[in-house]
């Protein structure tokens, strides 16, 4: 099974104070974070959509998202139409969701049945979250739906009785960074 990684960072970071990509905890900043994230938990090629600011990643193909403006949904839209048609899945994971692990990355691929015509979604404490495994059937209908802040999550209600949900609360912390408090905690 062919599986990419798919970080989302093109944001601006507007209520953070600037791209959210660039930001630094423990001495990595949160695009490297997700990248060694994605990489650890068994993923062999990860690539980040950029936009407000221009990223350099190591380890990382790097994809421009051109209209980065308009909000996620054309970050995950850029992100899915660059990937190559070898790749039969992709986990999507948010730059500022620092508290994912590898260890939840691993869980999400592990529960795909079959990975072209997978939907995995990590929860924590029964919510869905990131990371989110789309297979490469979905692909087109998330396109299609995916505008401003809306990404996957239509398709995902659309489909709920075939979503795999893995609980990974006991793994990894969901929880996103929007200010520099969040990130302090």
């Amino acid at each position: 099974m062919t599986v990419a990684g798919l970080v989302l960072a093109a944001g601006a970071g507007r209520r953070f104070g600037g791209p959210k990509a660039l930001v630094e905890l423990d001495g990595e900043r949160l695009v490297d974070r997700a990248v060694r994230t994605l990489t650890e938990g068994g993923i062999s090629t990860a690539y980040v959509v950029q936009g407000a600011a221009v990223l350099d990643v190591p380890g990382a193909q790097v994809v421009d998202n051109p209209g980065w403006r308009e909000g996620m949904g054309s970050s995950l839209r850029a992100g899915l139409t660059a990937l190559p048609a070898d790749v039969e899945a992709v986990v999507v994971v948010p730059v500022d969701q620092p508290g994912l692990t590898a260890a939840a990355v691993r869980r999400v691929v592990l529960a795909a049945p079959a990975p072209r015509a997978a939907l995995v979604t990590a929860t924590y404490g029964g919510r869905g979250g990131h990371p989110v495994l789309l297979g490469r059937d979905h692909w087109p209908a998330v396109v299609a739906v995916a505008r401003g802040d809306v990404g996957a999550r239509p398709v995902l209600a659309a489909a709920s009785g075939t979503v795999v949900q893995v609980e990974c609360g006991d793994v990894a912390d969901g929880a996103d960074i929007d200010t520099a408090e969040d990130l302090s905690r």
